[in-house]
């Protein structure tokens, strides 16, 4: 993990597990986008795992959406806030919410690993923190899928 990154971790849902190889593959994919986007400056990362029903809820209250989704991004900064000059000493990017439940589902979907669909899911919600929005535009969300192709080039997970 880069030493610039900060990220912390809690748990919600009773059978959601936090293993050493989750949040090794969690801080990795974090490092792969901030590398990627150039940001050398230190940074902090709130990453919440949890499962469907909780992720549901904060689906429902924060975007009017009544379902469980994979991954919730909670922003604090635009991105040219978080490019500029500032006198933090670690700027916090904000908060990542991911349903383990529902990436393993999708996982299983995909035929892909459970962590890479978790590592994958982590790419995409660093980019939103760093100012990337898929939905604004047809043209937004292909520079971000643009974007997670050539971080997971590079990310051996």
């Amino acid at each position: 993990m880069r030493e610039l990154l900060t990220v912390d971790f809690y748990v919600t849902g009773e059978d959601t597990v936090l293993s050493d190889e989750l949040t090794s593959a969690i801080e990795s994919a974090a490092s792969a986008v901030l590398d990627f986007e150039g940001l050398n400056r230190p940074v902090a990362v709130s990453v919440t795992l949890t499962d469907n029903e909780y992720i549901h809820g904060l689906n429902l209250e924060y975007r009017g959406v009544d379902r469980p989704t994979d991954v919730l991004s909670f922003p604090l900064y635009e991105r040219e806030e978080i490019f500029g000059e500032s006198d933090e000493p670690c700027l916090p990017l904000g908060d990542i919410v991911i349903s383990l439940e529902r990436a393993e589902e999708q996982a299983r979907e995909i035929g892909n690993s459970f962590i890479r669909e978790v590592a994958f899911l982590t790419v995409h919600s660093m980019l939103h923190l760093l100012g990337y929005d898929h939905e604004l535009s047809a043209e937004e969300e292909r520079r971000q899928i643009e974007a997670q192709k050539k971080i997971f080039e590079v990310l051996t997970i």
